[in-house]
């Protein structure tokens, strides 16, 4: 029985270890939405839950409260012929799996509305590569986005306005009050976005290591169920799979570099192995989700057919246009992506293997470069990163390339080439290689 919803009865509910009612969340998220929660309230609240948690009851309710704030999509009558499907990733360095996984599944007869965000931190945003495309529009109107994917099958965006608006006003106040690492916080912040797209099935790609949020199996772990718990109690059929951020994902690091590595492996040149697997594996998962493969083998030869005959890589392209980029893009992406006035090599201090990396510290390499944030409202460079990046149990000689930097001037190459050095530990003998994928969590 809910006998108070006054924002400071709710505080303490939670504060105190209580569990929260459904009438106590819907009013936490209008209170979001209208204003009649004060940031101070809001940020309570938030530390609340940091401290006491909330059960997977609660998380559903929070995350459906948040999905409903907004606008959500419906596609019954969009006359799609597949299934409405997505990915998400909890984010890492070098991760262009969105741009490889939306046309593939395209390809392979889904339809994939991708809602994607911008940099954080240490980690690259999907959004800003697409805005190293010239003409890209990362924020289409929904009749736009309907165009879209009825001509392409993909389309990767931007959330609108429209779209949870309750979880950018929670994100922010989370952001400002060391509330961000809260698995329920994080739990319903992406889904509420997911459930909004209004999909029929999700796959999740949550990394662990030293270049993710979740930087140990048991923590990666713990974020992976809750994922799949709640999007399943919510009515999202859901899988996820832990995989190794420990180091870069594939060759590049950055946004215009890492556009152009994800049209090489879609052209079939420069293919990085890990990479390459990733995709695969969550493209295999998806598919199954969505009914276009019933078992993983079945869907993995049809991901190896579409990349291997073109079509994954014409899909890519048809997005491309149809969102305003050139017609020809997949043609020539060097003559439209932008570069960067300073690129040259960083050498090797000694022979030996490449035994570690501080990934998180790379991708702050990038972010020191320009081409990540320090604060919401900074700009970003596109034409900055890393690319040939060397990879662990790669052996090197001194002086070869551990990686070559793109930046906007030679001090700031400098800079970028003496943080990587430190960035990589090269040893007297190769590393034990690790699994790529960690774990997965079924529905």
């Amino acid at each position: 029985m809910v006998h108070s919803v006054l924002p400071q009865e709710i505080i303490r509910v939670k504060r105190d270890g209580g569990r929260l009612e459904r009438a106590h969340l819907e009013a936490f998220v209008a209170g979001l939405v209208d204003g009649s929660w004060s940031e101070g309230q809001v940020a309570a609240m938030a530390m609340a839950v940091f401290l006491n948690g909330l059960s997977a009851e609660e998380t559903i309710d929070l995350t459906r409260s948040m999905q409903r704030s907004g606008e959500v999509l419906d596609w019954s009558d969009a006359g799609f012929d597949g299934p409405v499907l997505d990915k998400h990733s909890t984010g890492g360095v070098g991760d262009k799996v969105s741009l490889l996984l939306a046309p593939i599944m395209a390809a392979c007869g889904a339809v994939v509305p991708m809602i994607s965000g911008r940099g954080l931190g240490h980690t690259g945003g999907t959004l800003d590569k697409c805005d190293s495309i010239p003409g890209y529009r990362t924020a289409p109107s929904i009749a736009e986005l309907r165009a879209t994917l009825r001509l392409t099958g993909c389309a990767v965006i931007g959330q609108t306005a429209e779209l949870a608006p309750a979880d950018r006003r929670l994100y922010a106040i989370r952001d400002i009050t060391a509330t961000i690492e809260s698995i329920p916080l994080i739990t319903a912040s992406i889904l509420s976005k997911k459930l909004a797209a209004g999909l029929q099935g999700l796959v999740m790609d949550v990394k662990c290591g030293s270049g993710a949020f979740a930087d140990t199996p048991e923590k990666a772990i713990a974020l992976a169920r809750s994922l799949v718990e709640v999007a399943c109690g919510a009515g999202l059929p859901t899988r996820a799979l832990v995989t190794d951020m420990n180091q870069v994902l594939g060759h590049a690091c950055g946004n215009a570099v890492e556009v152009l590595e994800a049209v090489e492996l879609l052209r079939g040149e420069h293919r990085a192995p890990r990479l390459l697997q990733v995709t695969r594996l969550l493209c295999a998962e998806l598919m199954q989700i969505g009914g276009l493969a019933a078992e993983s083998s079945e869907a993995l030869a049809r991901v190896d057919s579409v990349l291997a005959d073109g079509a994954a890589l014409e899909r890519f392209a048809r997005m491309v246009y149809a969102l305003g980029g050139p017609p020809d893009f997949c043609d020539r992406p060097r003559a439209y992506l932008p570069q960067a006035p300073v690129v040259r090599t960083v050498p090797a201090p000694a022979a030996g293997w490449i035994y570690a990396k501080a990934t998180r510290e790379v991708g702050l390499a990038v972010v020191e470069l320009g081409g990540g944030r320090r604060h919401a409202t900074d700009g970003i460079d596109h034409r900055v990163g890393f690319s040939g990046m060397v990879s662990l149990g790669q052996r090197v000689e001194r002086g070869e390339p551990l990686a070559v930097v793109h930046a906007a001037s030679d001090a700031a190459a400098d800079a970028a080439a003496v943080r990587l050095v430190q960035c990589i530990r090269i040893g007297a003998a190769p590393p034990v290689p690790t699994p790529l994928l960690i774990a997965r969590v079924p529905a």
